[in-house]
């Protein structure tokens, strides 16, 4: 028997005050082998974000089926405050972790990472610079990667192809390019050009590198309006490619910031990654309303993501274009017209 209203019905749920989600899902379903390390790396990550974020900012953990110990550690913290969101769900899938994490809310930026991230000092404030500098730009990386230009980058290329201030510049990171090579176990066999120059833009006082890999990243929550609810692979499969594609529906472009703001640390621990410290004094402004574009024509996407890039993708184009965006002849023989694409797992 029910008597009387409910007295939150018809309700309007107030705007929240949060400016930036972050979402971390976390699967450790025990402490051995492979994730032997993984708690304490997870707890490294987590508090390298607590030291680096605003106070507006809306942390979400997804814990997707992991052991009793992770569970009891993600209880704490939710208890102490320290997370605003915390998931318990058997395994269901990296991706499908990440899309319970990104509904019941309507925050502007969503911060996607895995828990083996080391978030370093001012990495809200540049990607936030960078949404407020590109107004086309829907995801923003922080960690830069070699040839990322050319994943889901066909529109970012096609609408600035006749812009000067596209071009190859030199790399401001070497060290955290090489970092994040060995934390994902690759020997150092690389065309070492890749450590010299990326494919960069500049545009209103900022300067970004095309692509953005996905295993830590911020969009505009406005493209997961319409998300899928399920993807069927637990890690891998199409379900990254997911992520990869939903900003081109929007037209949005993938950049990554020009200087490395996060270090991978993979699975196993090493010292140096309770060495990082952190400042007292971080520039962490907070800005929002953050232009949004509108659902693409979808003959346009397809014409910029797919019929340029088959033209672009030929050897003998890409050597006319990388010396025409202004990379050192000597190394346009050698610079790879296939990217290789980098994996955090």
């Amino acid at each position: 028997m029910r008597i009387g209203n409910n007295p939150h019905k018809d309700k309007v749920i107030a705007q929240s005050d949060y400016l930036h989600q972050v979402v971390i899902p976390v699967y450790i379903p025990h402490q051995d082998g492979y994730f032997r390390d993984s708690l304490k790396i997870f707890q490294l990550c987590l508090q390298s974000l607590l030291n680096t974020v605003h106070h507006k900012t809306y942390i979400t953990i997804v814990n997707n089926g992991s052991c009793k110990m992770v569970m009891e550690y993600l209880d704490k913290v939710y208890d102490e405050g320290k997370v605003q969101e915390l998931i318990h769900t058997e395994n269901i899938g990296k991706l499908n972790a990440v899309l319970k994490g990104l509904a019941g809310n309507n925050i502007e930026l969503v911060t996607i990472t895995d828990a083996d991230v080391l978030f370093l000092d001012n990495w809200q404030f540049e990607t936030t610079k960078v949404f407020r500098a590109l107004p086309k730009a829907g995801v923003v990386g922080i960690v830069p990667q070699f040839n990322m230009f050319k994943n889901k980058c066909g529109n970012v290329i096609f609408d600035n192809l006749f812009n000067k201030k596209l071009k190859f510049i030199p790399t401001h990171s070497p060290e955290g390019l090489i970092r994040f090579y060995d934390s994902i176990g690759w020997d150092r066999s690389y065309n070492k050009d890749y450590l010299k120059y990326g494919l960069g833009l500049e545009q209103n006082n900022s300067t970004v590198l095309l692509g953005s890999g996905h295993f830590v990243a911020t969009y505009k929550k406005q493209m997961f309006q319409e998300m899928k609810t399920y993807l069927n692979y637990k890690l891998g499969g199409d379900s990254e490619d997911y992520l990869d594609s939903v900003p081109l529906k929007y037209d949005y472009w993938r950049v990554t910031t020009y200087d490395n703001y996060a270090y991978h640390m993979g699975n196993i621990f090493e010292d140096w990654m309770s060495e990082i410290m952190h400042e007292v004094n971080i520039r962490n402004e907070m800005d929002s309303d953050f232009a949004q574009n509108k659902v693409a024509n979808t003959f346009i996407v397809a014409v910029k993501n797919t019929v340029f890039l088959k033209f672009f993708g030929s050897d003998f184009i890409s050597r006319l274009f990388y010396r025409w965006k202004k990379l050192p002849k000597a190394m346009i023989k050698n610079y790879s017209t296939i990217a290789p694409v980098p994996t955090s797992r």
